[in-house]
């Protein structure tokens, strides 16, 4: 038994007791889920102390992707630099923190376990309780952290390169899931359309990841150039698909490189306008399983009528093309768009410190010093309680032009 729990037997608040009642707390959180080795030290008045976070984009740039060892040696090589970079900009010492918070699950494992490592070795040197935390719960809590109004339950929309997911957030650790990509990712289907377009052979996008980059080159294209169909009609869900629109493009592609007669590195002719149709195409297809999901909530009565929130992060909710028509969604169904900066977006150590807040002043899953064998990585982590087949048995019809109307009144 954690000693948390035996002191919850009596009564006694775990994070009260070990620090004399203290006012407020002090995390550091640990994120190496994947190609970003970040750390912060937040504390329970929302102050980000001490942030630093270095990136590995432009290094896997250049290989076409993430090469798991690659980004595990990386992390190795800068782990220790964004921890004590961290601790000196919050001009604070291990003693002086709290807990130690770090990203087990989900992720790359080789990229899991340096973050992971890591973190264990802080809590025995400094002989503070460690709290696992869940990546994509981390994200979807953010907009807390900079948000203090905004109140559980709520509604949350992850979109990232590694996930999609709609989700309804009770409490802290309890989340009700009403669908999840069943393939690909956004991310992942932006990035790999980028790679194929060779968006990084243009002066314009070299520095850009494959979500930027489509994003940019749209903005000088024309988003119904392109008709790239629409998916999962038939499905009377909230689940989320993007293979068949990777397939979409990759044909246009092709066609368009055999009509010019392109070869090696040359670019199609139409790449802005397929960019444009590309990120439209995936934007409408979010907005309406989201619109599903939103007609769900209101028949289940899962949030209350009033003052009902979206919050939507990940690296994908940067995308201002994106956000703007999930806006147009919630205005018209009656909810508030959270959204948290962008740098808060993307994978960062100060979602990880802050869920360690969340968990801390919450005693949950917390493991002290000397009982942390019992903490290990997950490389798939379901995110709450699946209840998508209720969805999806409700048979929830949605006008197929509703999308097509917003779009067209608000361009």
């Amino acid at each position: 038994m954690r000693i948390n729990q035996i002191l919850r037997l009596y009564g006694i608040h775990y994070w009260n007791t070990l620090q004399g009642f203290r006012a407020y707390s002090k995390v550091l959180g640990i994120e190496t889920s994947c190609d970003d080795t970040g750390c912060a030290i937040v504390d329970s008045d929302r102050n980000i102390l001490g942030e630093c976070l270095q990136s590995q984009q432009q290094i896997h740039l250049d290989f076409g992707g993430i090469i798991p060892p690659v980004a595990r040696d990386l992390h190795k090589q800068n782990i220790n630099n964004v921890v004590t970079e961290a601790l000196q900009q919050a001009q604070v010492s291990l003693n002086e923190l709290d807990a130690i918070a770090v990203t087990v699950k989900p992720g790359l494992p080789l990229s899991l376990l340096v973050g992971m490592n890591t973190a264990k070795e802080l809590s025995k040197i400094s002989r503070k309780p460690l709290i696992p935390i869940h990546h994509m719960e981390a994200h979807a809590l953010t907009a807390r952290l900079v948000d203090k109004n905004l109140k559980l339950p709520f509604v949350v929309l992850l979109l990232s390169g590694g996930h999609c997911l709609l989700a309804v957030v009770n409490k802290i650790n309890e989340f009700l899931l009403l669908g999840q990509s069943i393939d690909d990712a956004p991310g992942e289907a932006l990035d790999k359309a980028a790679r194929r377009l060779q968006l990084k052979n243009m002066k314009e996008f070299r520095y850009c990841c494959g979500g930027q980059a489509i994003e940019k080159a749209a903005m000088k294209g024309d988003p119904k150039a392109f008709d790239l169909g629409t998916f999962m009609t038939n499905y009377k869900d909230c689940n989320f698909s993007y293979s068949g629109l990777k397939n979409a493009v990759r044909m246009q592609i092709l066609k368009s490189e055999k009509k010019h007669e392109l070869k090696g590195d040359e670019i199609i002719p139409e790449v802005y306008d397929l960019c444009a149709s590309f990120q439209y195409a995936i934007t409408k297809h979010i907005c309406t399983r989201l619109q599903r999901g939103f007609e769900f909530i209101d028949r289940t009565k899962l949030l209350p009528e009033i003052n009902r929130t979206l919050v939507v992060s990940g690296g994908v909710a940067s995308n201002m093309f994106i956000r703007k028509h999930l806006n147009l969604v919630c205005d018209n169904m009656n909810f508030k768009l959270v959204v948290p900066p962008p740098r808060l977006c993307t994978d960062n150590g100060i979602m990880i410190a802050w869920n360690g807040i969340e968990k801390f002043n919450e005693n949950l899953d917390i493991y002290t010093y000397d009982n942390l064998d019992k903490v290990d990585i997950q490389s798939k982590a379901p995110l709450g309680k699946n209840i998508s087949q209720q969805v999806t048995d409700m048979g929830i019809r949605c006008p197929s032009g509703f999308f097509n109307k917003l779009f067209e009144q608000n361009k």
